[in-house]
């Protein structure tokens, strides 16, 4: 499961100056690359990062995450998660940083959300 890639796939959203960016499989030491690439790429007012599909995240998963967060918190952009499943909600509240980001259940529900 760690050593399966993860897959991307970029859309527009529904909304002028959304992105939505699906992710599926393990967001991993092994895996980040891409996923970092792909964020850095967008320049998106808001960004939803469905991670419906994501089975796995280690800890450098997670630093990759709060780098998004960050990087676009300064930009004066937004950052939401959506289908955050149980074992990446979990490591997120380990590490206490569930709190910074805004977390929908499903796009539509955040991009009604987000401006």
């Amino acid at each position: 499961m760690i050593s399966e890639p993860v897959n991307l796939e970029a859309l527009d959203g529904s909304r002028q100056g959304h992105r939505i960016l699906r992710l599926k499989g393990p967001l991993t030491l092994h895996t980040i690359f891409p996923f970092q690439e792909a964020v850095r790429a967008d320049k998106a007012a808001a960004l939803i990062l469905d991670l419906s599909g994501v089975s796995f995240v280690d800890s450098v998963g997670i630093g990759a995450l709060v780098g998004a967060y960050v990087s676009r918190q300064r930009d004066g952009r937004k950052l939401a998660l959506v289908g955050v499943g149980e074992r990446v909600i979990a490591s997120l509240r380990v590490s206490g940083l569930a709190q910074f980001f805004p977390s929908y259940p499903s796009v539509e529900v955040a991009e009604n959300s987000l401006p």
